[in-house]
C-alpha cells in the first residue's frame, strides 16, 4: 500500500517508482470518468484551483482546467498579461495575494526553471508544475508513461526512444526520470547542438542516428523542434533537420511492426513527423491527449485528497 504524502508535483526526479505507479494506477481509475454522458464527480466539491500560466498553452491548460472540473473543483486562470506582474508586482506577492483568497492549489506553468519550486516554498497550498523553463513537465511525463503502459501491458524491459531537441525539452528530462525509474532503457537521439553536454550521467544511450536506433525501439517519442527557445542557430535548416531526424514511412522500414509512436504536441508536421505517420496506426498522440486529463485528474485528487491505494 502507498500513501501519497506530498504536497507539491514539482517533477520525476524527486518521486520514487511507487509514486509513480500510484499517479498512473489511479489516474487508470480515473479514465472511465471521461466516458460517461455526464463527466463529472464530487471528488473535489468545494476545493478551489488557480491556474497561472506566464506561457502560452493549449493542451496543457485546457487539461488541467477540464481535470479539475470533472472532479467538481472551482477554477480561476490567470496568464501572465493579466496579472499584476505587468505592474512589478514579484512572483512571490502574486501567489501570498491569490493564497489570501483562500485557494487550495496553484498550477504554474512559467519560463524559469525553478519557478514552481520556490513557489512551493512561499506557500501553504499545494504547487503542481505544469512546465518551468527546460526543467520538467511532470504531468507530461507521467501522461506518456500511462499511454506507453496502456499500449505495451508494461513499461519495464522496454526501449524508448526520445528524439529532436532534447536541449530545450523538459518534457524529455521528466520522461528520462520516469522510464529510468519504472525500468525502461533511455535513447536518446538528435543533433549533436541539440543534445545536452553529459547527458548520458542520467543512465541513458546516445545516438545521432535514428534510422540505427529505429531498429531496436518499442516506443518513439518525438519532441517539437523548439524554434521559439533557441538563441542561435543550433542546425543549418528545417529541411536538413526532417531529413536526418524526421520521422517518415522510409525510416520506419526497419522499425518493429509494433511500434508506437508519440509526439507531446504541437506537431510541426513534415519536420518531426510525416503527415500519414502522425494519423496512422502507430501514432498514440490523440491517446496521449486523452490520458492527460485522467493523469491529471489523479494528481489532483492525491494532493487535494491525499488519499490511498
Amino acid at each position: 500500500m502507498t500513501v501519497w504524502k506530498r504536497k507539491d508535483l514539482l517533477g520525476l526526479e524527486t518521486l520514487d517508482a511507487e509514486e509513480i505507479k500510484l499517479i498512473i494506477d489511479t489516474a487508470e481509475s480515473f479514465k472511465e470518468i471521461s466516458t460517461r454522458e455526464i463527466k463529472k464527480v464530487p471528488t473535489l466539491r468545494g476545493r478551489t484551483i488557480v491556474n497561472l500560466f506566464f506561457e502560452p498553452s493549449t493542451r496543457t491548460r485546457t487539461s488541467f482546467e477540464l481535470a479539475a472540473k470533472r472532479l467538481s473543483a472551482d477554477t480561476v486562470s490567470i496568464s501572465a498579461s493579466t496579472s499584476s506582474v505587468l505592474k512589478g508586482e514579484t512572483l512571490k506577492d502574486t501567489a501570498r495575494n491569490i493564497e489570501a483568497m483562500k485557494i487550495d492549489m496553484i498550477i504554474m506553468r512559467h519560463p524559469c526553471s525553478g519557478a514552481p519550486d520556490m513557489l512551493a516554498k512561499t506557500i501553504s497550498s499545494s504547487v503542481v508544475n505544469a512546465g518551468d523553463g527546460a526543467h520538467e513537465h511532470p504531468t507530461q511525463g507521467l501522461l506518456d508513461l500511462f499511454t506507453i503502459r496502456e499500449k505495451k501491458g508494461k513499461i519495464e524491459g522496454l526501449k524508448v526512444a526520445i528524439v529532436g531537441d532534447i536541449l530545450h525539452s523538459r518534457v524529455a528530462r521528466s520522461d528520462i526520470w520516469g522510464l529510468k525509474k519504472l525500468g525502461a532503457e533511455v535513447i536518446l537521439c538528435g543533433p549533436p547542438t541539440l543534445m545536452p553536454p553529459e547527458i548520458e550521467k542520467m543512465g541513458v544511450r546516445v545516438s545521432y542516428d535514428l534510422r540505427e536506433v529505429m531498429k531496436e525501439v518499442d516506443v518513439v517519442n518525438l519532441l517539437r523542434v523548439q524554434l521559439e527557445r533557441e538563441k542561435r542557430n543550433l542546425f543549418p535548416s528545417l529541411r536538413e533537420y526532417a531529413v536526418l531526424f524526421g520521422l517518415n514511412k522510409d525510416v520506419l522500414k526497419g522499425a518493429k511492426k509494433d511500434l508506437v509512436i508519440m509526439h507531446p504536441g504541437p506537431i510541426n508536421r513534415g519536420i518531426e513527423l510525416s503527415p500519414d505517420l502522425a494519423d496512422g496506426p502507430c501514432s498514440v498522440i490523440l491517446d496521449q491527449v486523452t490520458n492527460g486529463i485522467a493523469v491529471r485528474m489523479a494528481v489532483l485528487f492525491l494532493l487535494l485528497g491525499g488519499h490511498t491505494s
